[in-house]
């Protein structure tokens, strides 16, 4: 990013400060494709919302559907969506998604790759046939799975940086095809207005060329050691396909709220519901749509392991939580 700052110039300047930024620009554009295996397009974005919305507005579709599942970021860029219910096995349902399939007009469908507040992976690439069949579009939401397992096989993809520890304030849209999208105008190809970010682009690059979850401080050995420990003492919510570093537990008594408060005075930052409405004291939607009860729901917490979590880090939790219970 340093060296992004010495090199900035807006990228669109044809002028020789300009010119040097947009080979940097473009140089990092390519080693992110590079390094998640893409082939096709890469349009930079302010993260994983600002991607969503572009995708949902600007795909050459005449309708939106999404699962009962996703971000609040894809209903807020698509509240007038079909939604999808998630099956008993925690999956999309595939028959209900026939059906809205079969409605009149070209769609995009949304699907979360890997929930942020269950750990739970949807099978994409089981769903990617489904969609092309009915002649739409898949577009996955990949901000929490990018950088750690390979992208699935889907017509766009949402990744952010942050969530592989690049910097905030920047993410992409990839989409197979620009032919996709309809253009604003402005920048990137004019599919997104706004001045590219060269030092948080660079940063995004840098982040994901360090490595995969394998590359992380604990390995992910411990991380399913520790969610067993974890599990011991508390109600799992278990469903579909589950990841190794993001885990949704309920408390045998104490609720959500007197939880988040006795943990970060123990010094530990942990979520209710997403991290971007962790704030608020109303059940999480997301466990309602996985038909997690409102009783369990009340007591459920979001445990997050990051790259630079240690083994210490997970001992010290462990005697936490078991101190709580």
């Amino acid at each position: 990013m340093e060296e992004g700052f010495r090199l900035w110039a807006n990228p669109s300047s044809p002028h020789a400060e300009g010119r040097k930024a947009r080979a940097a620009l473009e140089d990092a554009r390519e080693r992110i494709k590079a390094a998640l295996g893409w082939a096709g397009e890469l349009i930079f974005t302010s993260g994983a919302s600002e991607a969503l919305w572009i995708a949902l507005n600007r795909a050459k579709v005449s309708r939106r559907i999404v699962s009962a599942v996703e971000h609040d970021a894809v209903f807020r860029a698509a509240p007038d969506a079909e939604v999808v219910p998630m099956s008993d096995e925690w999956e999309v349902d595939e028959d209900r998604l026939a059906t809205l399939l079969a409605g009149e007009g070209k769609p995009i469908v949304a699907v979360q790759h890997l929930n942020s507040e269950t750990g739970t992976y949807q099978l994409v690439g089981k769903l990617t046939a489904q969609v092309r069949a009915g002649g739409g579009l898949l577009l996955a939401d990949c901000s929490q799975s990018a950088g750690k397992v390979a992208l699935p096989d889907a017509d766009m993809v949402v990744v952010s940086a942050h969530k592989f520890g690049g910097p905030i304030g920047v993410g992409a849209l990839l989409l197979r095809d620009f032919a996709m999208l309809e253009p604003v105008g402005g920048h990137e190809r004019g599919y997104r207005q706004g001045t590219e970010n060269l030092p948080a682009a660079l940063g995004m690059a840098a982040a994901l060329e360090v490595g995969t979850v394998e590359d992380w401080a604990c390995p992910i050995e411990a991380h399913f050691d520790f969610k067993n420990r974890l599990y011991a003492l508390g109600e799992p919510l278990l469903g579909g396909f589950q990841c190794s570093h993001i885990y949704a537990l309920a408390h045998p008594t104490i609720s959500a709220q007197a939880l988040l408060i006795r943990l970060d005075a123990m010094g530990f930052a942990v979520s209710a519901g997403s991290a971007c409405s962790s704030g608020t004291l109303k059940k999480s939607r997301v466990l309602d749509a996985f038909g997690v009860p409102d009783d369990v729901a009340a007591r459920t917490i979001r445990v997050s392991l990051g790259w630079n979590t240690t083994a210490q880090d997970l001992e010290r939790f462990s005697e936490a939580w078991a101190s709580l219970c």
